[in-house]
């Protein structure tokens, strides 16, 4: 297969992917039965990670971000597709939620909690999503209560990443009526604020690597300085913004997956042996993944042309967004689960990359706003 490099990467962003391969290679992937049998990665991982300067790449260095773009967190999501690898919790936590922090809060905000974040001493959550509200956003329930110069929170919340590693917690909650204007975004310090509990680590069937858990607010207290912005009302614009780079990282994950089961069920076929012929000699095996390679390949230059509008615009659509999204995501599910069958049982096995990989695509369509609903979004924009 001809080698494809995009035409927003540049030298640096190359030496940047050598550093990310390097990082995966010899911190994560020897680790990752470890670190999915106990539903968390060693915060030593997550610290070396801040050190070589692997988290909150894109956030400006006054808050001791990287100051750079888009284009060096694609390089690092890339290259975690490459090493099937889900267990650091690169997109939920080095990307989305500081931009979650970046985008809404005040600079002294920011110069309070960013630079802990960006070093890695300090991990961010962001809690949004409750039992009855997950992509509809406006249905959330938990609320904050002013008194005084504090806010006391008080509801539940699910699907939360890095819920129980996290020392802050950027939670949603109601300060208003209902709708989208009555939400607002506060700060929890877990180490300052009592009644922040994690109830569980939820069982899932992919991703392992990473805790997700379902948290309860009883009655936190948190100072009025907490309140992300400094005004109430704001949370489900800020929100909204950051959906955007979300679903375009999504989709970036969706097309390295492809990329990399291609890679690895060609590899595979090639030397198996069956009825005295390799498995790529069926016609059968040889349409399949020239199915796959195909459907891959303009996927990549949508997504493509999307990193470098946002490159050179700063700015992408959230209808495009949502395209990326749910056309990625789910072309990762078909991709992937077409070149696991070409595997026979082997594929069935969880030793096998392709198994893994079968296994962490499938929240792809679900999480980052299910793909249903971005479809009705995306043709509300027709």
């Amino acid at each position: 297969m001809t080698p494809h490099r995009s035409p927003w990467v540049s030298d640096e962003l190359e030496m940047l992917r050598e550093t990310a391969r390097r990082f995966f290679e010899t911190e994560v992937v020897p680790h990752d039965e470890k670190f999915q049998k106990q539903h968390h990665i060693d915060r030593e991982v997550w610290k070396k990670a801040g050190q070589l300067g692997l988290l909150c790449m894109s956030i400006d260095e006054q808050y001791g971000g990287g100051g750079g773009h888009f284009g060096h967190e694609a390089v690092v999501i890339e290259e975690q597709a490459k090493a099937c690898n889900s267990s650091f919790g690169f997109l939920p936590g080095a990307l989305n939620a500081p931009h979650f922090l970046a985008g809404s809060a005040s600079h002294e905000q920011l110069l309070k909690w960013m630079p802990s974040i960006a070093s890695g001493d300090k991990m961010l959550s962001v809690c949004i999503t409750e039992p009855d509200a997950g992509t509809d956003v406006k249905m959330l329930r938990t609320t904050a209560r002013r008194e005084g110069n504090e806010y006391v929170l008080n509801g539940s919340k699910i699907f939360i990443t890095h819920g129980s590693q996290a020392e802050l917690s950027l939670v949603a909650a109601r300060t208003g009526g209902e709708g989208a204007k009555g939400i607002s975004m506060f700060m929890v310090d877990r180490e300052q604020s009592e009644g922040f509990q994690v109830s569980k680590v939820l069982e899932k069937i992919g991703q392992n690597g990473l805790d997700t858990c379902v948290v309860y607010l009883d009655n936190v207290r948190v100072p009025e300085e907490n309140l992300i912005g400094g005004s109430e009302g704001r949370g489900f614009g800020q929100l909204m913004d950051v959906f955007i780079r979300e679903r375009l990282s999504i989709g970036v994950v969706g097309v390295a997956t492809c990329e990399r089961a291609i890679e690895l069920t060609l590899e595979y076929v090639k030397q198996r042996n069956m009825f005295g012929q390799t498995l790529w000699d069926f016609q059968n095996t040889r349409f399949k993944i020239a199915e796959c390679v195909t459907k891959t390949r303009a996927a990549r230059a949508f997504i493509d042309s999307l990193i470098h509008q946002l490159l050179e615009h700063d700015k992408v659509s959230s209808e495009e967004a949502a395209m990326a999204k749910w056309w990625c995501s789910e072309l990762q599910c078909d991709v992937v689960s077409t070149c696991l069958q070409l595997f026979g049982g082997y594929g069935y096995m969880s030793e096998y990359p392709i198994a893994q990989m079968y296994m962490d695509a499938r929240v792809a369509p679900i999480y980052g706003g299910s793909n249903e609903v971005l479809k009705e979004l995306i043709a509300r924009t027709l």
